[in-house]
């Protein structure tokens, strides 16, 4: 059995990469990632950078993707530019999306990475929290989609990458915001890719299962005993690192998956047909509820 690539928990570049895939399979391509500073967004910016692609890293807060930017600029020797932005607001999509623009004269390729999540059963989730994660997840892949479509993509064609979840495919407890909002972006990937295709954009979702060293892993994954459980039910018998998120992305992003769009790939060792809901985790929240 192939054994994962080498990785790190922390929002720090690798500190030695073997090359899978040839070393400039995106040599002087441009890639707009959102989310870009932290998680699997990082890292995805690290292996884009280190396989010749110069980045744009966005999230709302400006220290922490410029100081990511920091990191991965040093770490590959790319270009990696640090912007601010809600991907809720689309004249900070725009405002950004030129500023990228000017920078680099391109944009190339579009991972839309930036997301939001919680654990919360339905019956105690607010209406506004409901909301805020809808509108991250799938209007904001959709403002920036929109954005880049009338900047650049239309005239110029490119690649688009949705980060998404396997949540919504059977139903997942205290997850329906999330199963939701990424459900309807896994429909969207599958509706742009028919309707641009004919402009030359491929449009891809990449939906990872179970990834250690991220944010959402430690805060969803529930008590250590119960992820030690359920990683024994993934049929690959463990979970899954960044770099192979990220190395499921470079494909999806390169020449690669030339003729491949509308398809959602889903990195998760297999976990989407055999991960346990955990009801026992959903009884724990209701009890709690009621204290």
């Amino acid at each position: 059995m192939a054994q994962p690539p080498p990785d790190v928990s922390e929002d720090k570049c690798l500190p030695e990469y073997r090359y899978l895939f040839c070393p400039d399979l995106l040599r002087d391509k441009v890639a707009f990632i959102t989310g870009g500073g932290s998680g699997i967004g990082f890292r995805i910016a690290e292996i884009f950078m280190r396989h010749g692609c110069h980045t744009i890293i966005a999230s709302r807060s400006l220290p922490r993707v410029s100081k990511s930017a920091t990191k991965l600029a040093a770490a590959t020797g790319q270009r990696c530019l640090p912007l601010s932005l809600d991907v809720r607001a689309i004249p900070a999509i725009t405002a950004a999306v030129d500023q990228a623009l000017k920078e680099f004269g391109k944009i190339d390729i579009l991972v839309n990475c930036a997301a939001g999540n919680f654990l919360c059963p339905a019956s105690a989730l607010s209406f506004n929290a409901f909301k805020t994660v809808m509108d991250i997840d799938t209007l904001g892949t959709f403002n920036t989609c929109r954005v880049l479509y009338e900047k650049f993509f239309r005239d110029h064609g490119g690649v688009i990458v949705n980060i998404t979840a396997t949540l919504g495919t059977r139903g997942q407890v205290l997850q329906v915001h999330a199963g939701s909002a990424k459900a309807a972006v896994d429909a969207m990937t599958r509706h742009l890719a028919v309707e641009w295709g004919p402009q030359n954009i491929r449009v891809n979702s990449l939906a990872p299962g179970p990834i250690s060293g991220t944010e959402g892993f430690r805060r969803l994954g529930g008590p250590q005993a119960s992820v030690s459980a359920k990683t024994l039910a993934i049929p690959l018998q463990r979970v899954g690192n960044k770099t192979e998120v990220a190395h499921s992305a470079l494909y999806l992003a390169s020449p690669l998956a030339s003729y491949v769009t509308g398809a959602v790939l889903v990195v998760d060792g297999g976990a989407w047909l055999t991960y346990p809901n955990d009801i026992k985790l959903l009884g724990d929240f209701a009890s709690s509820a009621k204290l």
